[in-house]
């Protein structure tokens, strides 16, 4: 049974009894994660669908005959690899930094007696002693307090040292590592957290990984979440794999059937699965990724892990904390009011001297006063002043204005009343009773409810004298004055920017552990709609199906913790959706690890920005927006690449499957058939640079493989169509041989394939309504000529080409112009079906 008495609780505990406590919670360290050796997380990250795909077909190209591009092909792999796996080390240094930041010992009571320990060895139950400049080395409840501020601005995000009180009743309990302690208790301190001044007696409760720091470091420590862009891909390539795996054994099989070569019919089957595979994806992605990385970064948008740019491309959800964002995240001194709560110009014009004439240490409140608007004080004249220190919570000046001395406090209310004796009202100076300090606390009370800081306002005559040096101790029988109210204001240019995230499709959620009253009225300042409002109490008694159930329809999370905000991330990915993630914090670290897009900014914390995948150089809206249209861009030129390549190569692959049932020869050779992919894949290297329309970018991107299903059915098949005409004109038509008939489906395998990217890159009429980009435009058009012309040399007779006559040409020209034609009217068709398509 734990003691209860708290004369033995401070005795702390005995050394045998520390022991067991130490085995039974185990050290206090808050990172036990083994590291793997680099050479082996190396090695593993190669175990993806996509990478072992290419790695095999490498293999394959290389046993063709096909160096260069098996060559090509690994490089990219590695590439690949390289990057995840230093995205992975880099998750476990920032875990690691977390622990730089706890000292390593601290002065514990045991067995009554203070002592200096390691802080691994600190147990719940401890008893520790704190005074100004220890580092908190846990989780612990303040039993005995003596002007005790700490600086907790690593977890809260609170850049004003927070006061801490003694809680004697729960601390005598000695409750263990089960108590609850939120983050704004102003009797617990906190892991990490720094003492500014004063002394304290503390009992520790939680330690390790149980410990807040803990608790953050150990969730930056585990494996980066799967991304919806990460299972897009995943998905694809498993889908590429199946299809190629049946189409290859049919082919293979199918040409054995016939009594072709068995060897050759082994070589064209893999080189239909060389033609079939993605090879150029990598090539493609890290282009177009790269591009997308400097353009946004000219947009003051700094992009740390490349791929985050496909899922800034698809998010479809943004949450945010509203300081800075929907903010100005600057103090504003709003109103001055009298001991009734109405605006008081008197009240103002202490304010003002109150600070003008205060020289030492100023803060933002100072300046805040300072800019609300000038006021002539030349009559007034500055004789001494009181700086502010933390026990007292204020700061006096003391000024002559004609026969008159005044000393002008201003300070936290709480400690300004309790040193008033009157207070003004109507230009009388009467008693401040109890029942006018109640009066006073209830419009202090309703400025803080709405989200206000405020400083109380009191003054006093004092006898004009020949001394010019004032102490705190003329701080008492003040006169109460009023208040000034202070409010980080709505952000005006965030308003056309929030109406242009919705054209966008990106519902904003705020999610803040300031009141929802404010958050409320800033939202409402901005134009941003309230759709719903949800308490962090509210939150913390809801399960998670419950919880998931109301979020689609609340926009405003009030009051809540930081791991509130990474529980409501992680259940609206849950649902499906694409969640970005802004936030500036230690205690932001998870939740930003927790998103598909951890967004931070320049001047966040370092472990903020190191956990991020996106920083912002500006905490703007603004910049966001801009930085998702170019995620969309990047996002849209990479889709361009799998829906043109695998409409082609599966009608291709389709039509060479009819083919080998009737042609007594094979339709293409194998080397005629990976020369055809090196051709093609040369072409869409510019695809990174192409021009989007407008309305590319207008809704959130994904990868659907069901819907890359039809399309390369629908494309496929008319690919294929066109094919079977080609063969019908070759074969029956003209009576080619077989080295004229696959020189002839080899060049208008080419146009077809290249040339669709004139109509599967946009929605829109090509030329007339939607121009490509001049790169684009040149190495397709220069990509097909070359194919064309490479059978007049002497290079088309090394890959057993020969040259056609004109009629032939001008034939194949023909159906590749009519191919076109019907592939802009199935697009049109395509898209009114499909009118939610990528």
């Amino acid at each position: 049974m734990l003691p209860t008495d708290m004369n033995q609780t401070l005795r702390g505990l005995s050394s045998k009894e520390a022991k067991r406590r130490l085995l039974e919670y185990g050290e206090n360290v808050i990172y036990h994660k083994k590291r793997l050796r680099p050479i082996i997380a190396f090695v593993r990250k190669f175990n993806s669908p996509l990478l072992l795909m290419l790695i095999g077909t490498s293999i394959v190209s290389l046993f063709l005959g096909q160096a260069v591009s098996a060559v090509i092909i690994l490089v990219m792999v590695i590439l690949s690899a390289v990057m995840d796996f230093l995205n992975t080390r880099k998750s476990e240094d920032v875990a690691e930094a977390l622990v730089s930041q706890v000292s390593s010992t601290a002065t514990v009571r045991r067995d009554g007696v203070k002592t200096e320990i390691l802080i691994s060895l600190i147990v719940p139950g401890d008893i520790i002693e704190l005074s100004a400049g220890d580092v908190v080395p846990a989780d612990c409840r303040v039993v005995v307090a003596d002007d005790l501020f700490v600086n907790q601005s690593s977890l809260t995000g609170e850049s004003f040292p927070v006061e801490k009180y003694a809680d004697t009743e729960k601390g005598a309990a000695l409750l263990g590592q089960n108590e609850d302690l939120p983050l704004n208790s102003d009797t617990a301190v906190f892991m990490g957290s720094s003492v500014v001044t004063g002394f304290a007696t503390a009992v520790v409760l939680r330690t390790g990984k149980s410990a807040e720091f803990g608790r953050i470091a150990g969730n930056l420590s585990k494996p980066e979440d799967e991304t919806d862009f990460d299972r897009g891909i995943r998905n694809f390539s498993m889908f590429v794999m199946r299809l190629t795996l049946v189409m290859v054994t049919v082919v293979f099989f199918l040409n054995a059937a016939l009594k072709h070569n068995i060897f050759d019919s082994f070589l064209f089957s893999v080189a239909i699965a060389v033609g079939l595979t993605p090879e150029l994806l990598p090539v493609i992605m890290a282009v177009s990724l790269s591009r997308g990385s400097l353009v946004m970064s000219k947009k003051k948008v700094i992009v740390k892990n490349l791929s985050a740019i496909q899922n800034f491309g698809g998010m479809n959800i943004l949450c945010t904390d509203k300081t800075g964002t929907l903010t100005d995240d600057k103090i504003t001194l709003v109103k001055c009011l009298d001991i009734e709560g109405v605006d008081s110009k008197e009240v103002l014009i202490q304010t003002y001297l109150s600070s003008v004439m205060h020289t030492a240490k100023r803060g933002a409140m100072d300046k805040a006063i300072e800019e609300h608007g000038k006021m002539d004080v030349s009559d007034y004249k500055k004789v001494d002043e009181i700086p502010f220190d933390f026990h007292r919570r204020r700061d006096s000046v003391v000024i002559d204005h004609g026969s008159e001395r005044t000393l002008i406090c201003k300070g936290a209310p709480k400690n300004i009343f309790d040193d008033c004796s009157f207070y003004q009202r109507s230009g009388k100076i009467l008693p401040f009773s109890s029942e006018v300090k109640d009066e006073a606390q209830k419009v202090y009370n309703h400025l803080s409810g709405e989200g206000y800081r405020v400083l109380a306002i009191s003054e006093k005559k004092v006898k004009q004298e020949e001394r010019s040096v004032y102490k705190k101790e003329e701080e008492m029988e003040l006169c109460f004055a009023g208040f000034a109210a202070f409010l980080d204001p709505p952000k005006k240019s965030v308003i056309p920017t929030l109406l242009e995230l919705e054209g966008l499709h990106v519902e904003v959620k705020v999610l803040t552990g300031d009141s929802e009253i404010l958050t409320e009225r800033i939202c409402k300042d901005i134009g941003l709609p309230i759709k719903g409002v949800l308490h962090g109490e509210e939150i913390a008694e809801l399960s998670d199906s419950e919880l998931s159930a109301k979020i689609g329809g609340v926009n405003i999370f009030a009051r809540v913790s930081p791991e509130q905000k990474e529980r409501i991330v992680l259940l609206l990915r849950k649902q499906g959706n694409v969640v970005g993630y802004l936030g500036d914090g230690i205690n932001d670290a998870p939740v930003l690890k927790a998103a598909d897009v951890g967004i931070s900014v320049n001047n966040a914390v370092d472990v903020a920005k190191e956990t991020a995948d996106i920083i912002l150089l500006d905490k703007s809206l603004e910049v966001l927006k801009d930085g998702i249209i170019e995620g969309r861009k990047t996002f849209q030129n990479t889709l361009k690449y799998i829906k043109m390549g695998f409409s082609s190569n599966f009608g291709n692959m389709f039509s060479m499957m009819g083919a080998s049932a009737f042609l007594p020869f094979l339709p293409m050779l194998s080397s005629q058939i990976l020369f055809n992919n090196f051709l093609y894949d040369l072409s869409q290297t510019t695809l990174s640079s192409d021009n989007l329309d407008e309305e590319d970018t207008i809704y959130p991107l994904r990868w659907n493989t069901h819907y890359f299903g039809k399309y390369i059915a629908v494309f496929g098949f008319v690919s294929s169509v066109f094919d079977f005409i080609t063969f019908y004109l070759l074969y029956k038509v003209f009576s080619l041989g077989a080295e004229g008939f696959q020189t002839g489906w080899f060049i208008e395998s080419i146009a077809t394939q290249v040339l669709i990217i004139y109509i599967i890159r946009t929605k829109r009429v090509p030329f007339f309504k939607s121009w490509p980009s001049f790169p684009v435009i040149f190495s397709t058009l220069g990509i097909v000529a070359l194919a064309w012309i490479i059978p007049f040399t002497a290079l088309g007779r090394i890959l057993s080409f020969q040259p056609l006559s004109p009629f032939v040409l001008f034939s194949i020209a023909g159906i590749v112009v009519s191919y076109l034609f019907i592939g802009e009217w199935a697009k049109t068709i395509f898209y009114r079906v499909y009118k939610k398509a990528l």
